[in-house]
């Protein structure tokens, strides 16, 4: 089983290349290295050896609401419970912040349905979090999923 650690600055340069090449695929969005850089402490990483594999990031946008974006594991570490233990990683963080609700924009609703995320319509989501999307080149066409975890119900999304 692989160790999920909080990023370090020498991770960004890997988790950039790592999100970006996904982000080419369309398969994510890209970020940029100053926000990546300025967001350092919102990362968890999976390192092998030198080599920093997966990342993913529990981004706090209130005090009741929180993100996981930037969820990439590299194509060769793919398929062996890695991104399962970022997600866990950041709704643990999450719980412990205590904060109630965590959501995610994405292409793969499937793997997050499996941590209790259910789909719910984009305009459902606070105008908070739609201070990224005018960045983004999709914008307002986004084709992301949004879904959404509640911790603080008895069947949370991480027991």
């Amino acid at each position: 089983m692989s160790r999920v650690e909080k990023a370090k600055i020498s991770d960004v340069a890997q988790m950039h290349k790592l999100i970006n090449y996904f982000a080419g695929k369309e398969e994510m969005l890209a970020r940029s290295l100053s926000e990546m850089y300025e967001n350092i402490r919102d990362y968890f990483v999976v390192r092998q050896g030198e080599r920093m594999i997966a990342c993913a990031a529990l981004h706090v946008n209130w005090s009741d609401l929180a993100e996981i974006k930037s969820l990439a594991v590299a194509e060769d570490n793919q398929k062996q419970g890695i991104g399962a233990q970022l997600v866990e990683a950041c709704l643990k963080e999450a719980k412990e912040l205590g904060i109630p609700t965590v959501f995610c924009l994405t292409y793969k609703p499937a793997f997050f349905e499996k941590f209790g995320f259910s789909q719910r319509d984009k305009m459902e989501l606070p105008r908070k979090v739609w201070t990224e999307c005018y960045r983004c080149p999709k914008f307002p066409n986004c084709d992301e999923v949004a879904l959404i975890c509640q911790l603080d119900t008895p069947a949370s999304c991480q027991d």
